[in-house]
């Protein structure tokens, strides 16, 4: 597993050991920032389900500012956090260990907010739907904000609506990925 390109280019990372963790292929994730290249232009970046952090760091080498990573899984934060001192720029993320909501509230009592959310959540826990509800509510979304989802074919995703415009979604095997648009209430046209 490695960073694909950018800043970190090249730069292996260590992955989680056992099944715990579903690590994204390279394949994926250069799909995945191939998909998200127009919206890598700096801002927040929350990695929601971290696993390894390859995917906020993937996204900081590629232009985001900072990122925020949580996972947890105390083997998963042990790993997110060697990788992060594999990368050196410490500045630039905050690794919190917590389960998704937890984090998310967490994060709205800081005044934080996202301009691009990775979530890739274990295929058999999947709360996509609750998890954008919950940062809607909570306005960890900055106008704008771009969500990428990865999952199965199975995934309850969320629908094309007045807060989510569904910008792209494509197959590769069993995973689905998803990228969406968040609009303020009022604010979509």
């Amino acid at each position: 597993m490695r960073v694909i390109a950018g800043q970190y280019g090249g730069l292996r990372l260590e992955a989680v050991k056992g099944d715990q963790t579903r690590p994204t292929t390279d394949k994926i994730k250069e799909a995945m920032f191939s998909m998200l290249m127009p919206y890598l232009k700096g801002g927040s970046v929350l990695d929601l389900y971290a696993g390894t952090g390859g995917l906020a760091i993937e996204a900081v080498s590629r232009g985001m500012d900072q990122a925020v990573l949580v996972d947890r899984q105390y083997q998963a934060v042990k790993v997110i956090q060697d990788n992060l001192n594999r990368v050196g720029d410490l500045d630039k993320f905050d690794l919190i260990k917590a389960n998704a909501q937890q984090a998310l509230e967490r994060l709205a009592q800081e005044g934080r907010s996202f301009d691009l959310v990775l979530l890739d959540p274990p295929y058999a826990k999947e709360r996509i739907q609750k998890d954008f509800a919950q940062m809607a509510e909570l306005s960890l979304l900055n106008d704008g904000a771009i969500l990428l989802v990865e999952s199965d074919q199975a995934a309850d995703l969320p629908e094309d609506s007045d807060q989510f415009a569904l910008i792209k979604q494509k197959h590769y095997g069993i995973t689905v990925v998803t990228l969406y648009q968040y609009q303020k209430e009022g604010n979509r046209s």
